[in-house]
């Protein structure tokens, strides 16, 4: 049984989940009670995305050994990625107070830690998991993460270079890598074309290789050479990526159908806490420098990109669909207890408020649920970033991301989705405009004083000189503008796109079909 059990760790490390998951039936049908075939369970079900049968799994671990600070540890990572923080707490202070010192399960507490917004925790603990295994490749990777998000690039360099000397071509080393400064030759360059020519077959490094690629031949101005890269790598990512553009569709017309003033109008009075700023639009069009401006405020808070108003809303409501876009769900919120939302919203983001007067939930996708969000925390702020469509669609196409935004790897999709985005924040526009503030990543960035200060006046805070020296604040930042955020504002990017007109042309022509100018 135990060599059953160490064949199904062998093939889960190598990715044959349907054969770790036969060996887990195997050894439960002989020990049903065996705390470790139950976590093998969990991790099965965790790499296969079915987080309910994940959860189930670690549950039945920790309830035929309480003291299994694995199992808590992985629970706390789940309930994190489902949204449930205060469920996530309490199963890291058990992870904490169980953990025997293995270095996978304190690099998985750091993971935990980095979730919940601590970074110098998370730092500690994966200084332990290294300290024990100094030549763990994914430990060092996951350090290098870490001091990226504190501002410490030289750090970051020095442990991405230590876990290539380990696994030179580790694709995902060689992507931060590339991230952490501008390339000035081609000598990393010619390194990741060998790796990306030996990666076919591989779509996860073919991602990892491809945005590498196409950042540093940017940086070298070979626009062509940088666009097929980005290509590649966008391409081998869409594969291993779910879209439903039908469901989203039909998300985005309920939302639009349900939500209007007289509806507005209709609720009882929501939560009047004063605390929220809500910060909205589509990624890598400026909400981060926004967010930074605002947070260099004495009064305010980062809190990160929250999930808790989407997740507070599917929990209350007992939605039970795995789509990420649901007209189910735009239709049973029209009748729910805003108040409720509001306060559930408040009490599972309490974690990340900090202790300042107000707090920033820069979310950029929260901006599906703007009338919601005015009903449920009517004294809250909304602030909207807007970038010329054809920059914004760009930076999104040559952006790696985690999981979100699965429409930006293919230039019609993501043409559609940014129109079905415009087309909905107009008719927020329309029925809500006075309800938030909008704001131009382009006169931010050209013309920082005068923006900044409307922003905060909006914020009802008083003017602290502080808001323009926003580059300088050494608080973490953990999207994917980590390293320009730390620059002083400029305009490099304003009409990027126009280096690759050529080759965004299907980009462009769907967007002039949806109606969208392009000039």
């Amino acid at each position: 049984m135990q060599e059953t059990l160490r064949d199904g760790y062998v093939k889960l490390a190598r990715g044959d989940r349907p054969g770790a998951a036969d060996c887990c039936r195997k050894v439960l049908g002989v020990r049903p009670d065996l705390p470790e075939g139950h976590f093998l369970v969990g991790l099965v079900a965790a790499e296969s995305n079915e987080m309910s049968t994940a959860v189930q799994a670690f549950g039945s671990v920790t309830k035929l050994n309480p003291e299994h600070g694995a199992a808590w540890a992985q629970l706390a990572r789940l309930f994190m990625r489902l949204g449930h923080v205060n469920r996530a707490d309490e199963a890291l202070a058990r992870a904490v107070r169980h953990q025997d010192g293995n270095a996978v399960v304190q690099d998985t507490i750091a993971t935990v830690f980095t979730l919940l917004g601590d970074t110098a925790a998370a730092a500690e603990w994966l200084q332990r998991a290294v300290e024990q295994q100094p030549r763990n490749v994914a430990f060092r990777i996951n350090q290098a993460n870490n001091q990226m998000f504190t501002g410490n690039f030289d750090a970051a360099r020095m442990s991405l270079q230590r876990a290539l000397a380990e696994q030179p071509e580790n694709a995902n080393a060689h992507w931060l890598l590339s991230g952490l400064g501008r390339a000035t030759d081609d000598s990393h360059v010619r390194q990741l074309q060998e790796l990306l020519q030996r990666a076919r077959g591989n779509p996860r490094d073919q991602a990892y290789l491809g945005y590498a690629l196409g950042k540093e031949l940017e940086d070298l101005e070979q626009w062509p050479q940088a666009f097929a890269a980005y290509a590649t790598g966008a391409s081998a990512r869409r594969l291993s990526l779910s879209y439903n553009e039908q469901a989203e569709q039909a998300m985005f017309q309920a939302l639009e159908n349900t939500f209007d003033q007289d509806w507005l109008q209709r609720q009882a009075g929501g939560c009047e806490d004063p605390a929220p700023i809500f910060i909205i639009g589509q990624p890598r069009t400026g909400t981060t420098l926004v967010e930074r401006i605002i947070t260099s405020h004495s009064m305010v808070h980062s809190a990160g990109e929250l999930r808790q108003f989407d997740s507070a809303l599917r929990r209350l409501l007992n939605y039970r669909g795995r789509e990420r876009h649901s007209a189910q769900l735009v239709n049973a919120a029209a009748s729910m207890d805003l108040r409720r939302l509001g306060e559930a919203y408040l009490s599972t983001s309490r974690k990340f408020q900090g202790t300042l007067p107000r707090f920033v939930d820069k979310l950029p996708t929260n901006y599906r649920y703007l009338p919601l969000i005015l009903a449920a925390l009517p004294q809250a702020k909304i602030i909207h970033l807007r970038r010329d469509p054809m920059d914004a669609c760009f930076a999104s196409f040559k952006q790696l991301f985690a999981e979100a935004y699965p429409h930006s790897y293919q230039q019609e999709e993501l043409a559609r989705h940014h129109a079905r985005y415009l087309r909905l924040m107009d008719c927020w526009r329309e029925r809500f405009g006075d309800r938030f503030h909008e704001v131009r990543y382009e006169d931010v960035a050209s013309d920082l004083e005068p923006n900044a200060r409307a922003l905060i006046d909006f914020l009802d805070l008083p003017w602290e000189p502080a808001c323009l020296e926003f580059h300088r604040q050494q608080a973490a930042v953990t999207t994917a503008s980590v390293v320009q955020v730390r620059e002083a504002a400029h305009t490099r990017s304003v009409g990027r796109w126009r280096r690759f007109e050529a080759e965004l042309q299907p980009l462009r022509r769907a967007l002039e079909d949806a109606g969208i100018s392009t000039s």
